[in-house]
């Protein structure tokens, strides 16, 4: 499987991290963890099925996927080649007028958001074009065409901030202190643009962190307690939902993005 990272425009650069081509020219089949920004795919060709707990679906053309707390199964028929838009936590909101946490646990045809001519113009002018970096270019003219924030919310983009700064292991109440902003507001701002809760979304950047810190080495109760983790029953519950596997299983087979 080839990955090709692309930076985006400096327009666009606030709200989306990165551009990714996926080309798959003997197929594969990858685990992926949830996370904490949504995801806007385009098939450029070739066939993806999407495994989620019993259901499997063939993705359309172009897709949208919320945020979520359980992994999912993506299978990259031969041949396939898909550009997704990275978007930074609470991005995607600056170009849907629907509410982002509507999406949550869901990944939905691009249909349902956009008009079918729209994106049958899109979808044309993909087909057309020759190579990757003139296929980006499009996206970003959609994109732009979309915008309708200047810039992200400053007051939830410095609460997601102090949530990765700790990890994910961070007191809500505490958090809130320095921005002058009761709970029930901050939570309802706060899902308005990253698609989740501000617990749920602390829950998904721990549980990231924890996995991209391991090295093996370490035990995996040390691993939870660093986490913020003191009973191991919990930690070996959250880590199933959140994977689909034990610790143990997980780690040993590298399937997973």
């Amino acid at each position: 499987m080839k990955l090709e990272r692309t930076i985006p425009s400096e327009a666009l650069r606030p709200f989306i991290d990165a551009f990714l081509i996926i080309e798959s020219d003997n197929g594969a089949v990858n685990r992926v963890l949830p996370d904490s920004a949504l995801v806007m795919t385009f098939r450029l060709r070739g066939n993806v099925t999407m495994l989620d707990g019993a259901e499997r679906s063939s993705l359309p053309f172009a897709v949208i996927s919320g945020l979520r707390k359980t992994s999912r199964t993506v299978c990259y028929a031969p041949g396939t080649a898909n550009l997704l838009v990275l978007f930074r936590e609470g991005g995607a909101a600056a170009f849907l007028r629907e509410p982002v946490h509507e999406l949550f646990g869901q990944s939905l045809g691009l249909d349902m958001l956009i008009s079918p001519g729209e994106l049958g113009r899109i979808e044309e002018q993909l087909s057309e074009a020759v190579t990757h970096s003139e296929r980006i270019r499009r996206i970003e003219a959609f994109l732009l065409s979309r915008l309708h924030a200047a810039h992200p919310d400053r007051l939830v983009e410095e609460a997601i901030q102090q949530i990765k700064t700790a990890k994910g292991d961070i007191n809500i109440r505490k958090l809130l202190a320095p921005l002058s902003l009761s709970l029930d507001p901050f939570e309802k701002r706060f899902r308005r643009v990253t698609g989740t809760s501000p617990k749920q979304f602390s829950s998904i950047i721990r549980l990231r962190n924890l996995i991209s810190h391991h090295t093996g080495d370490e035990s995996l109760t040390s691993l939870a307690h660093a986490a913020g983790y003191f009973d191991q029953s919990h930690f070996i519950k959250d880590f199933k939902s959140f994977t689909g596997q034990t610790p143990g299983h997980f780690f040993a087979h590298k399937d997973w993005w």
